[in-house]
């Protein structure tokens, strides 16, 4: 495609107010690209975290509220779009134990919703979000896109589930389907839901860090190298019906991590385990560390930020805006 691929395009995010999701918005209408931007409703009238993105980025987004599973609402915001970047979903782990139905529903039919708008308004590419997770456990390192999918969780299913739904309507009926497949990613933004969020936001504002698993390995990706991958979902060319892994290629584990960033922090902080935070044996991913050869090779993209350059500027954002997080408090 041509360098110029946003100018004047209307391009639809789901999954909009989301972490990724706002920061794709806010390049893609730096690009020149009119954003159509979905959003789940709420009586609040809340637009997520792209309440966060400056006031002159904000005007020039269209919001549209509904719910992905929504088909009726689903074709409403695919409708005169060029391009679709399917990011909404329900993400968190923990909370796909005690509710698989609606994470399955939401991830699984909100795709299939997606999918078939698109279909129907002949949109140019679609670019589809799956997560690392789907790998599991490593079987072997570093990981490619032939590596096994593994459901060790209702989430991981229900992605599992989706991408093969995005391989379906690629080979069935030639959709113009792109997946795009982080892995940990982390920013500015990021809720506490997450692991370095939550231990940022306590090695500031406590005298103890909780955590999960110390030794379970991580591939983490800063958010603007993310968003940089998704744009070139769009940009490169002849990259429909693949899966594309967007990871630094480098691991670390979760204590390994926790006192780099105690030690960036600057304050003594104990590391305790919590047991509410363990995952269930067989359904823990151990391991995850990225193979992002094709990505490099067919996108042109490569990761720009290491790990200590993301934790520096991610400290910082958090530090100025701890007043949004629950210190301490578990959540999922």
């Amino acid at each position: 495609m041509e360098k110029n691929c946003w100018s004047n395009k209307r391009v639809l995010v789901t999954g909009a107010g989301g972490f990724i999701g706002s920061h794709l918005v806010e390049q893609l209408v730096i690009r020149g690209a009119h954003v159509r931007a979905f959003v789940r409703y709420n009586s609040r009238g809340d637009p997520g975290l792209l309440r966060m993105v400056s006031p002159q980025v904000r005007s020039q987004i269209e919001i549209l509220s509904g719910d992905i599973r929504d088909a009726g609402a689903v074709r409403q915001a695919v409708d005169g779009c060029a391009y679709v970047y399917h990011l909404a979903a329900l993400i968190s782990i923990p909370y796909s134990y005690l509710h698989p139905i609606e994470v399955a529903d939401t991830n699984f039919t909100g795709t299939l919703n997606v999918l078939m708008a698109s279909r129907e308004a002949r949109v140019e590419r679609v670019v589809h979000t799956s997560t690392s997770e789907v790998y599991g456990t490593a079987q072997y390192i570093p990981i490619d896109e032939s590596h096994p999918l593994q459901g060790q969780s209702p989430y991981s299913a229900s992605k599992i589930g989706a991408d093969k739904l995005a391989e379906s309507f690629y080979s069935a009926y030639g959709l113009p389907v792109v997946t795009i497949r982080p892995f940990n990613t982390y920013g500015p933004r990021q809720s506490a839901r997450a692991v370095i969020p939550t231990i940022i936001t306590q090695a500031l504002a406590s005298q103890t860090i909780c955590l999960g698993n110390l030794e379970t390995t991580r591939d983490f990706t800063y958010v603007d190298d993310t968003v940089n991958g998704f744009l070139r979902g769009v940009e490169a060319d002849d990259v429909e019906g693949k899966t594309f892994n967007l990871g630094t290629g480098e691991e670390i584990q979760i204590g390994q991590l926790a006192r780099l960033i105690i030690d960036k922090v600057g304050n003594p902080v104990e590391i305790e385990i919590d047991e509410q935070r363990l995952r269930p044996r067989d359904s823990e991913v151990f391991r995850l560390h990225s193979d992002n050869r094709s990505a490099r090779d067919h996108l042109g993209w490569a990761p720009q930020y290491c790990l200590d350059q993301g934790l520096d500027r991610t400290i910082a954002w958090i530090s100025e805006h701890l007043g949004l997080f629950r210190v301490g408090s578990y959540q999922f």
